[in-house]
């Protein structure tokens, strides 16, 4: 298949050739005086064929060369009557391109001198490389349409064996009334209350206000740790502490000042 493909080439240079054969002949042939028929003036010597003669003599090959890339580069459908539509319009075309062409040719040689034979048998060579070059031009293209990108066979699927699976035979058990189960209520975790954001203080008032939280926190029973403290108002674990110690020490002075004095001894009487 693929020298098949690979002999495009081959075919398109058939076909230039035997149009570029036949264009110069078709043009050639367009300047050989016409014979004037009997008892009519003799051609004039300086004679020229019409422009008409000339595109004329062109359009021909150039016509079935592009007939027959359309035919071969588009994608047609299928069908019988996409077929009919397509040969038939690349036979008239093709026939009369051949026809014009031998005669064209047969003429020209004609009027070149050559023999009978020749001027009859001589243009069939231009005419059947045409046809052979339209023909692989067409082969070669339904190929090329036709042919997948790549042939690839797929890898053979091994088809899975189900293992064995071992029948498990459950013990009978005394029929139990059927419950429904009571539902598992969890405890909601409560994470740890983040500290509030402290307002901006001086340093002498931060320090009156930490003193404040740790003696309501005593209050409260739950008292502050140094460390907790000083995350509270941003500051660093010993900060903390020493604030505690200081609410601790005022406590302590407080509580010297207020104790009761003790009565001196009395001397007993004499």
């Amino acid at each position: 298949m693929t020298s098949r493909v690979s002999g495009r080439g081959w075919a398109y240079f058939g076909a230039i050739l035997g149009g570029a054969v036949s264009i110069a002949a078709n043009v050639a042939h367009s300047y050989v005086p016409p014979t004037p028929p009997d008892g009519a003036p003799p051609v004039p010597a300086d004679w020229t064929p019409q422009a008409g003669a000339v595109v004329g003599a062109i359009f021909w090959p150039v016509a079935l060369f592009v007939a027959v890339e359309i035919l071969a580069r588009v994608a047609w459908p299928e069908g019988r009557r996409w077929s009919a539509l397509r040969f038939g319009g690349l036979v008239p075309v093709a026939t009369v391109a051949a026809i014009v062409s031998y005669k064209h040719l047969s003429g020209l040689l004609a009027f070149y001198g050559e023999d009978g034979l020749t001027a009859t048998i001589g243009p069939l060579a231009v005419d059947g490389l045409m046809v052979m070059a339209t023909g692989a031009l067409l082969a070669t293209g339904v190929r090329a349409h036709t042919a997948p990108a790549a042939e690839t066979v797929p890898a053979p699927i091994a088809e899975a064996v189900p293992l064995p699976v071992a029948e498990v035979i459950e013990p009978a058990s005394p029929a139990m009334p059927e419950t429904t189960p009571a539902p598992v209520i969890e405890p909601a975790s409560t994470p740890d209350p983040a500290p509030a954001p402290m307002p901006e203080l001086d340093d002498r008032s931060r320090r009156a206000a930490a003193r404040k939280a740790y003696r309501h926190s005593v209050t409260a029973g739950i008292p502050l740790s140094g460390a907790a403290l000083g995350r509270q108002f941003g500051m660093s674990d010993r900060w903390g502490r020493d604030r505690v110690n200081e609410v601790r020490a005022a406590a302590a002075r407080r509580a010297t000042t207020t104790a009761p004095a003790v009565p001196a001894e009395v001397p007993a009487a004499a």
